[in-house]
């Protein structure tokens, strides 16, 4: 088995499969530390490196050939790193309303099926909500519901912080998709 310290091993006659399962094993903590040194911490590093080695599993060919492939690693979970941070500010900018905000907001006169859609909306998300995983529904009623905030839910829970904010995400996104 090759070890982790050399960085450039021999892989002539490994199938994909075998090629990218050896190399993440061979190179996982050098592929982790390199995220980490981007600013994640080291829950989100390996889930990061986790994403990575399911999207490379789907085309594991393409690690066939490189000049350096714990180069490659690195690099491709570094971008998915870049590309978590985009996402998560993103949502953090969608999300970042309040409730009490919204109802700051001026009435300014509905229209009278206004009721009525209102209703059939908070239909469809009480079904979108019972659509949704167990742990990822519950996750989503404590924060939106009881307030919580994601570190009382992940004690709560006796899940990681990161697991919260993935839940949560990806509740809102099921959710707004059910909606709109």
């Amino acid at each position: 088995m090759p070890s982790s310290s050399s960085s450039h091993l021999a892989w002539d006659g490994v199938d994909s499969d075998a090629l990218l399962n050896l190399a993440m094993e061979a190179y996982y903590a050098d592929i982790t530390n390199a995220v980490r040194r981007r600013g994640h911490p080291s829950s989100t590093a390996r889930d990061v490196v986790h994403d990575l080695y399911v999207k490379l599993s789907a085309r594991p060919e393409v690690l066939q050939n490189k000049r350096s492939i714990k180069a490659f690693l690195c690099r491709a979970a570094i971008n998915l790193g870049i590309d978590l941070q985009r996402r998560e500010t993103k949502e953090a900018r969608l999300f970042s309303g309040s409730e009490r905000e919204a109802l700051l907001v001026p009435n300014s006169g509905h229209a009278p099926d206004h009721r009525l859609d209102i209703e059939a909306r908070l239909s469809i998300l009480r079904t979108a909500i019972a659509e949704l995983p167990e742990r990822r529904r519950a996750v989503f009623i404590l924060h939106r519901l009881h307030h919580l905030t994601p570190d009382q839910i992940s004690a709560k829970l006796n899940i990681s912080r990161n697991m919260v904010d993935r839940h949560l995400r990806r509740a809102f996104a099921h959710c707004l998709d059910r909606i709109l």
